[in-house]
């Protein structure tokens, strides 16, 4: 599963050998202390963004995160008119048959109790457990959108895969006949990886998910990776994703005055 050779995607191009974030940029992730103060002081601009069609939304935490880590998420997104709900399963940090059975529980429960199908965002390993949910069930997820999120099938992308093998050993992801193999898979829903090339946990590169066979997209942002549930140019990105109407989907393309927010994007 990690292979450290040069991979060659669909354009037949080399892409270079996993390896973690520089640390110079984990060092950095302190940061997230900043991007928190900005979420706050842009509070009345963000309760600006387009509203919501009321549609349930489940956050999934960080690897080692609990609920209270998107707080500040589901708090905005409940006051753009959305149905924000965290996840039911504690601290994120066993990936296994009980953690994927009470995911599984949860979106049945709300698509059952909405009539509608659910938006999922995760976070980091909670943006993997989001498409592979949505894998699980594509009849009931409206949208995907992972945060920073190691989409890739090779763990030498991130830095947290020591701790990660810790607790969940060499091979978590055997789980329903296989299903966790092919994480850089998208799932057959529309699916959005936000991404910042300044990441100091999961290397950029390991965030960027190759087209597909449903509408897949990347957008990369200027943050930090434990800053990314607060970020200001997330929350936009993220409004904008989950305001389109079920069933229509386009690419991101932010407004003139949000562009300075989003740079221009080169994944080669």
């Amino acid at each position: 599963m990690a292979s450290m050779a040069p991979s060659i995607h669909g354009n037949g191009q080399d892409t270079p050998a996993a390896v973690p974030p520089n640390r110079f940029w984990t060092f950095a992730e302190g940061r997230a202390l900043f991007e928190l103060g900005a979420f706050y002081a842009a509070t009345p601009l963000l309760s600006a963004l387009p509203k919501g069609d009321g549609h349930a939304v489940v956050t999934l935490p960080g690897f080692m995160a609990t609920n209270n880590s998107t707080v500040p998420m589901r708090r905005l997104l409940s006051r753009l008119g959305y149905d924000a709900h965290g996840w039911d399963s504690g601290r994120n940090v066993r990936v296994n048959e009980a953690l994927l059975s009470r995911l599984e529980k949860q979106l049945q429960r709300l698509h059952k109790s909405t009539g509608r199908a659910v938006s999922l965002i995760g976070w980091s390993l909670g943006g993997v457990l989001a498409r592979e949910l949505a894998k699980l069930h594509p009849d009931k997820v409206r949208l995907v959108v992972s945060l920073g999120s190691p989409i890739s099938d090779d763990r030498n992308h991130t830095n947290a895969a020591r701790l990660f093998k810790f607790f969940n050993g060499e091979e978590p992801e055997n789980l329903r006949g296989g299903q966790f193999q092919g994480l850089d898979t998208a799932p057959p829903v529309p699916t959005t990886s936000i991404f910042t090339k300044t990441d100091g946990i999961v290397h950029w590169r390991g965030s960027v998910q190759q087209p597909g066979d449903h509408p897949t997209e990347n957008i990369e942002v200027y943050a930090s990776h434990c800053g990314m549930g607060v970020n200001p140019s997330v929350m936009v990105a993220l409004a904008d994703r989950l305001s389109q109407a079920e069933g229509e989907w386009s690419p991101f393309a932010p407004k003139l005055h949000q562009r300075i927010l989003f740079p221009k994007t080169r994944i080669d």
